[in-house]
């Protein structure tokens, strides 16, 4: 039997939590990836998210980005390797200090540059080291950043996207274009189901920033479980 994690980023959205968005995806989850202070999340957000997280009975993993609050984490930059190494270790201790963890997953543009930048991927598995190398590293599928994450002793998880378009060579469509969204929850779920009869991934990611998410992840588990696959978390 094929076994699979549906993931989703959260913590991120104050005014979805307060509005009940956030809680609705989680019936559809199996594990969640909180923001920790970098590119979005506090204390408040953090504690919530786990409280929700828990009631469902979700795996807990820290979501480290960019300290880039004003581009959500989502811009490229260029920070010294102690000092990003560092940034990551302190905010998957803020997280850490909430609940324990099962994994890490970077955000955004520090995903992003790490899938081919083999230093930058270096420098997250170095960060996540520096708090707990029993932690999972998650990272894009069939890319060159789970190879070092390995390298480094880590155990991995393959991601692959319900609700991302991808490129050719298998990386995600930049949001900067219109289409790089996945919008349609049935459109969704067949990319899903189909990477997941593939072997390509251990753990499929439905954004909870994406509009009509709560759809989305209802129709990706949905069909996932009409096809026989059981819905796992990492761990």
């Amino acid at each position: 039997m094929i076994r699979i994690d549906i993931n989703c980023d959260m913590g991120e959205l104050p005014d979805a939590i307060a509005d009940g968005t956030q809680e609705s995806l989680m019936p559809n989850l199996t594990s969640v990836n909180i923001a920790c202070g970098g590119h979005a999340g506090d204390q408040q957000t953090m504690r919530t998210t786990v409280e929700q997280a828990l009631r469902h009975g979700l795996a807990i993993g820290a979501h480290p980005g960019y300290e880039d609050r004003a581009n959500f984490g989502r811009i490229e930059l260029n920070v010294p390797a102690g000092e990003l190494a560092e940034s990551i270790c302190r905010q998957v201790a803020a997280l850490a200090a909430i609940a324990p963890l099962v994994h890490v997953k970077p955000h955004g543009a520090l995903y992003n540059q790490a899938v081919r930048n083999h230093a930058l991927a270096r420098v997250i598995a170095d960060g996540v080291a520096r708090f707990d190398r029993r932690l999972v590293l998650v990272g894009l599928a069939a890319s060159p950043m789970l190879d070092v994450f390995r390298d480094a002793g880590f155990a991995v998880a393959a991601e692959a996207f319900a609700d991302r378009r991808y490129e050719p060579d298998g990386t995600l469509r930049s949001r900067k274009f219109a289409d790089a969204l996945i919008r349609d929850p049935q459109e969704a779920a067949a990319q899903a189901l189909s990477m997941a009869q593939q072997g390509l991934a251990d753990t499929i990611c439905i954004h909870g920033d994406t509009p009509g998410a709560p759809a989305i992840a209802a129709a990706v588990a949905s069909l996932l479980r009409l096809y026989g696959i059981r819905l796992a978390p990492l761990g």
